[in-house]
C-alpha cells in the first residue's frame, strides 16, 4: 500500500479538534470521509499534532495509506473536490516511505499565535485572533518568553488532563513581536504538552499588560504547579504553521 505525506489547512472555528469525537464534527473525519469517497476505501490519517476545538493550521502534516497508487497531483485535487465546502484543503501531497510517520517522525513543531491588540474589536479577523483592547508592551512579552527556552519541567504550563507521560520539554524558540496592531508569538519544539502555548501566551499577556513582572514567568515556571500559570489564552488565535522532519 503506498503511503502519502499530505499537508492540510483548516479553519478550526467548524470543528471540535482534529480528532475525531463523540461531540462534533472534527478535521479528521472531514478529511476521511473526502478520501473515502475518491479512493473507493475507507482510510485512517495520522497527523503530526493533534489540535483543540478552534485552533487552526495552515501546516497540518498527516500521512494516509491507500490500496493503489495514485499520482499525487489527483490524490491532492481529488481529495479537495470532496472536501467542498469545508474549511480544509489538501495543499500538497507526496509519495513517502513505509516508515514515515507524520506524528512520530516529527522533529520540531511550529506555532503562531495571534494577538489583535487595539481597542476596536475584530470584523474580519473574527475566531481568527485573540482580541486584547488594552495596550500590550510586546517587548516585555518577548523578554519574559526568553526565561521558559531550554529543558525544564513544564507542569505549571500544563492542561490538568493532559496525557503526557512527562511535564519534561526543550523549548527551542518562543519569540514575541508587534506588526502594526498584532502582537505575534513563535513557538517551536519538538513536542508541546497539552495547552502548553496557550497557557504560555496567557501568561505572557499579564506580563504585557503590567500585571506581572518579567521575572514572575520564571518563577511560575519554576512553581511546577498549574496554580501559578496566567489564564490561558483561548484557542482562536492558534495556528500550527509548520513541522520539521529529517
Amino acid at each position: 500500500m503506498p503511503r502519502y505525506k499530505l499537508v492540510v489547512e483548516y479553519d478550526g472555528r467548524a470543528y471540535c479538534g482534529w480528532q475525531w469525537q463523540d461531540n462534533g464534527r472534527a478535521v479528521q473525519q472531514a478529511v476521511e470521509e473526502a478520501i473515502a469517497r475518491f479512493a473507493g476505501h475507507a482510510a485512517r490519517v495520522q497527523c503530526a499534532g493533534r489540535t483543540d476545538a478552534g485552533v487552526h493550521a495552515t501546516h497540518q502534516v498527516v500521512h494516509v495509506d491507500l490500496n493503489k497508487a495514485w499520482r499525487t497531483d489527483t490524490v491532492r485535487d481529488a481529495t479537495n473536490a470532496h472536501l467542498k465546502p469545508e474549511p480544509v484543503a489538501i495543499l500538497s501531497a507526496e509519495v513517502v516511505g513505509e516508515d514515515f510517520d507524520a506524528r512520530h517522525s516529527a522533529v520540531k513543531r511550529h506555532y503562531l499565535y495571534r494577538i489583535l491588540n487595539r481597542r476596536p474589536p475584530p470584523a474580519i479577523e473574527i475566531g481568527r485572533v485573540w482580541h486584547v483592547p488594552r495596550q500590550l508592551d510586546a517587548d516585555a512579552m518577548h523578554a519574559a518568553a526568553q526565561t521558559l527556552l531550554g529543558r525544564h519541567d513544564f507542569t505549571t504550563f500544563r492542561a490538568a488532563d493532559c496525557q503526557a507521560k512527562s511535564p519534561i520539554r526543550t523549548l527551542d524558540r518562543l519569540d514575541v513581536e508587534r506588526i502594526g496592531d498584532e502582537i505575534r508569538v513563535f513557538a517551536a519544539a519538538r513536542s508541546f504538552l497539552h495547552h502548553q502555548v496557550r497557557s504560555m501566551v496567557g501568561t505572557l499577556e499579564r506580563v504585557g499588560a503590567g500585571q506581572w513582572p518579567v521575572t514572575q514567568v520564571a518563577e511560575a515556571l519554576a512553581a511546577r504547579q498549574r496554580s501559578a500559570c496566567g489564564p490561558m489564552a483561548p484557542a482562536t488565535g492558534l495556528y500550527l504553521i509548520g513541522v520539521d522532519y529529517p
